[in-house]
This record gives C-alpha cells, structure tokens and sequence, in this order.
C-alpha cells in the first residue's frame, strides 16, 4: 500500500488501486478497475472479504463485539428504545422526536391490516404447509394487491411500501401461525403497539378475551430489535442483488425470506434448542461437551460461535436477560433446558477449548428458549425472524436505490469447466 493507493503485481505487471476508507472499520482496496488493467479477476467464494457496497446503516466489528445502528449501541437501542422507534432510525438515519415518533407510530399501525383477499391467498396452502413457504408466496404476492407502491423511482412511493411492508410483515406472519395450527385468522387492533398486537393476532381466539401481559410482550418487542438489521449477510444481499435489477420492493423482501429460511441463516435459533433438548439434563453435558472437542465426531455444539463476531456476541447479552424475565413471569424459573444453557454458557465462557476457539454463546443460543417459553412452535422460529428482519432488508434496499453507484448485481467466476470443443453428432458417441 502506498499512500493512498494499493500496488498489485501479475507477473511484471504492477497496478495502482484506490484505498477507500469508512468513518470506522477497516478500509476497502477498489477492485472495480482491476479486470481492466490487468485482464484478471478477485476470487473470494461467499464474498466474504469482499464489501459489496457502501453504506451508513448498521456497523459490525466482529472482534470487539460492537453492533451499532446508524452508530447507536444495540444495547442501547433494545434497553432504551422501542422496534418503532428502531424501525424510524433504521430508515431515517436518525431518532425520532416526540412528534415524528408519534406519527410514525400512527402511519405503521393504520396499516396493518391486508387486503382481505389476501385471507383467501392462505386457503390455497396444504393445511400442513410450513409457515416459512405460505410467508415466501403470500409476502410476493402483496405487489400484486398493491399496484400504487412498486414504482421504484417514486421516492413517495418506496416510502409506503416500505411502511406497508413494516406494518403488514406481523399480520401476515400471525395469519401463517394461524393456518399452520387451523385456528381462524384475528384481525389487528389499532390502540395496541406493534408487539403487543402481534402476540395477541398469534394467540387469541374469538371465544374469550385476550389480554396481552407487558412483560411477554416488551420481550417479543427486544427480540424484534435484536434482529432488525444485521449488515450484508446472506438474506440482506439477497434483497440488494434482487433489487440492483430493478425489481419491486415486494419480490425483493420475498427474496431475503426465501434466504432466510435456509438452516445456516435463519433456522440457528431452532437448532439450538434442539440441541438443548438433545442433551436434556445438566448431568450429560460432559458427554456432549466431549463430543464437541472430537475431531472425529460429527457432532456440532450449536448457539455457540458466529461467522463475523469472533467476542461474545452483544445481543446474547440481551438476549440473555429477556430469557430469564420471560421464564420468570412464566414461572419455568427452573426449566431444565435453562439449566443446561446456563451451565454450557459456564462452559464456554471458561473452558480453554472454548476461548481459544472463541465459541462464545450468540443470539441464537437464547432465543430459542424464549421463543418457545413464549408458545411459539419451532417452525414459526424463522417466521419471527424474517418479521423483525424486513426493516432492516428495507432500510438497506431504500439506500441500495439511492446510491449512485449501484449497478446490477453481476458476481464473476473461477471457470474450471470444459475448453471449448466441437459438437459431435449423436450417431458419433
């Protein structure tokens, strides 16, 4: 590197590229004129030391296990704030006041109900179907109830289907819940907040009363802050690629669903608590611990490590305090599968095998337990993760449009095919 540009040698060949550098993190070396000057390409399979764009939303430094959005502490937000009020400044760049937080706060909750046509859509699916797959049709087929939003040049119109989105996406994932389990749909109330109405369209039922409790209901409103928004991993790039062709708002966040439903993005939460509930009893952990440590053996600890926080992940921490206030109001103080997170937690946070292999316990370790201590079943695991998720695909899809350098998403390749070769005719093989 010299000054501020990098030096690239193939063969006797030396090129100068730009050094661009962020407000904090590590600075980029731009590739883009690289094939140009030198006729080769970059090869990084998963993009993974690669940044595909420039952006102002949310900051990772995985080492030190920071997250911020648009620079606030996520500790800060989830203890502090509300999912509204993380929505607002996820695709605003800035807190609300008083006056914008209540506005906002009308404009989200006056449009939660959908199209009532869209409660026919449902009827459509096995009555066994998996709630990730009615999620992925129903969520792409709202850009055909909602022509007046998918014109993405209209800056007014970006805006309400990004509202449409926010608002809907708790609507749309209860009305899943609720064909999945065969109970009737339950229509939104406009003098509940965001989380409260989600619980209540999830669990109520038209033969009694549904009274939301205030503990349950700010844990579900902190799990949705903890997954808002998440940088460019595999579901956010999805959006972004999807939307660098030009698509509507609608198919693109159909797109981060379909990515997310995937095992190792969205359904890490639900494979931890399987796992808990594998091992079962405090007693048996050494067993599975040892298990871990065995090269030879399969077996996978899961909840524990992640790809970009290599420092315990800041949202486990949170995470971890929801829990205990959830089992507690509940009255599952000594729920077997706490104790033996709690214990594989002691674990990790102690054992050398653990530390220097920097396996810290993650997100995912706690929400499961939550999520079930909630009444959720593990197949709506991913569902309120892509519910909590569309701000953040629509807050980085807003700025993806917006960016002047953004072009269509066109990854190169390392071809290790055939050369060329002539076509032989059939009666020659």
């Amino acid at each position: 590197m010299t000054g501020t540009n990098a030096v690239v040698t193939l063969g006797e060949k030396a090129v100068e590229l730009p050094v661009r550098s962020g407000s904090i993190g590590p600075d980029v070396v731009d590739i883009g004129s690289l094939y140009k000057q030198t006729g080769a390409f970059t090869y990084d399979p998963g993009f993974t030391s690669t940044a595909s764009c420039e952006s102002k939303i949310t900051y990772i430094d995985g080492d030190e296990g920071i997250l911020l959005h648009r620079g606030y502490p996520i500790e800060q937000l989830a203890d502090h704030g509300d999912f509204l009020e993380v929505c607002y400044l996820l695709l605003y760049g800035d807190l609300p006041t008083k006056a914008q937080k209540a506005d906002f706060d009308y404009r989200v909750t006056h449009h939660t109900m959908v199209h009532e046509q869209m409660s026919r859509f449902f009827t459509g699916f096995r009555r066994d179907a998996h709630p990730m797959a009615v999620m992925c049709g129903t969520v792409g087929a709202l850009s055909a109830f909602y022509h007046d939003s998918t014109d993405i040049t209209d800056p007014h119109q970006r805006m309400v289907a990004s509202l449409r989105m926010i608002a809907k996406m708790p609507t749309i994932a209860a009305m899943a819940y609720k064909y999945h389990i065969g109970q009737p749909f339950v229509y939104p109330k406009n003098d509940l907040d965001y989380a409260s109405n989600f619980l209540r369209m999830c669990f109520a039922v038209p033969c009694e009363d549904y009274v939301v409790n205030p503990v349950l209901a700010r844990a579900m409103d902190r799990i949705f802050i903890l997954h808002a928004d998440h940088e460019q991993n595999a579901s956010t790039s999805t959006v972004r690629l999807a939307g660098s062709s030009g698509a509507n708002p609608f198919a693109c966040i159909a797109a981060g669903i379909a990515c997310l439903w995937g095992p190792a993005h969205g359904g890490a939460n639900e494979a931890a608590l399987n796992m808990l509930s594998e091992i079962g009893t405090v007693d048996r952990i050494p067993e599975y611990v040892a298990k871990a440590k065995d090269k030879n053996d399969p077996f996978r600890l899961m909840g524990f490590g992640h790809r970009v926080y290599k420092n315990y992940d800041p949202r486990a921490k949170i995470m971890q305090k929801t829990t205990h206030e959830v089992l507690a109001e509940l009255g599952h103080k000594d729920d077997p599968l706490l104790e033996v997170a709690m214990e594989l937690e002691r674990i990790a946070l102690t054992d050398s095998y653990f530390i220097e292999k920097k396996l810290y316990p993650n997100i995912d370790f706690y929400s499961g337990i939550t999520l079930k201590a909630l009444g959720f079943p593990t197949t709506m695991f991913t569902v309120l993760f892509a519910l909590a998720r569309t701000v953040g695909w629509i807050a980085q899809w807003n700025e993806m449009i917006e960016d002047p350098e953004q072009r269509i998403g066109r990854p190169r390749q390392l071809y290790v095919g055939e050369p060329a070769r002539d076509y032989v005719p059939i009666s020659k093989r």
